[in-house]
Order: C-alpha cells, then structure tokens, then sequence
C-alpha cells in the first residue's frame, strides 16, 4: 500500500501529515507494509525543508521532519500511489483536475475517511501562529489513525 499526503507547498500541513502516519504506522506494526511520501501541488519551496514552525511543534509531540525535503506532485505519483489525499477541499478538486481518469478515484480528503460529514479539511496554517500548527498536528493525529484503520482494512480484507 503506497499513501501520499499533499498539501500546497508541502513545508507545514503534508510533511506532518507524513512523519505523524509514518510514526503510527510504524508503532502498529505497519511500516514495512505502507509506503508513505508527502508533495505539494506547487514547486515554489521545492529541496526546502518544512517550516521551522511545523518542525517545532512536530518535535514537541516526538514526530521528526528532519529528512523531509518538500517536492511538488508529479504526474507519476497517480500511478504509484493507491492513496492521494489532499489536506483541505481545493487541494482534492486540484488533484482530481490533474489525475489521469483512470487514477481519479485513488484521491481523496484526508479527513472524513472515517467519518462522512465529519471535519475533512486541514487548515493551512502558514499565516498564523504557532497555535495553528498545534490545530494542525492536533486533526493529523485523529486523521492518521483513522487512515491506519482504513489502510489495514485494505491490506487484511476479511
């Protein structure tokens, strides 16, 4: 199974995204079963690393995105990937206008897989404060383990 977290610029929501599932993954004993990547959907901080403010509030919590460089999507990752899932509405209607038809069903809200109706957007929290990131890491480890739940339903049908 192959997941791939995107956001817009992918220095603060998808990197999180990222080393947040990496950790739960890993710690039920998944990590070598799910690939896990993170993009954007532009290029402009492309090589860069995440947002000092995103590595802050991830390391408080014990996530690393120390390794992370942020890349921009490429058309590639339709056909690699099995999950797209991009962080707020405008990124999936993004990725849905760009998906080859044969891969637009793979992308999907990050949020609401669990739960039809409930919270499907990760805010960016680019412009604010630190208490945005801390909103951020707080819907990313909900939606992370809601994803490892769906994951696994994917990887043990029965």
């Amino acid at each position: 199974m192959r997941v791939l977290f995107v956001c817009l610029g992918n220095i603060c929501r998808s990197p999180t995204a990222e080393a947040v599932f990496r950790k739960v993954a890993a710690e039920a004993g998944r990590g070598s079963d799910i690939e896990i990547d993170s993009c954007g959907l532009i290029s402009y901080h492309e090589g860069r690393p995440p947002d000092p403010r995103a590595t802050m509030a991830a390391e408080q919590r014990g996530y690393d995105l120390s390794t992370q460089r942020a890349r921009p999507i490429v058309d590639d990752d339709f056909e690699r990937f099995d999950l797209l899932l991009g962080m707020d509405d405008d990124v999936v209607r993004s990725l849905r206008e760009m998906a080859p038809a044969a891969s637009a069903d793979r992308v999907v809200p990050f949020l609401g897989l669990d739960e039809p109706g409930a919270a499907r957007e990760v805010p960016d929290p680019f412009y604010g404060g630190m208490s945005g990131f801390e909103d951020v890491l707080d819907l990313v480890e909900d939606g992370a383990r809601a994803l490892l739940d769906h994951v696994e339903s994917r990887l043990d049908p029965h």
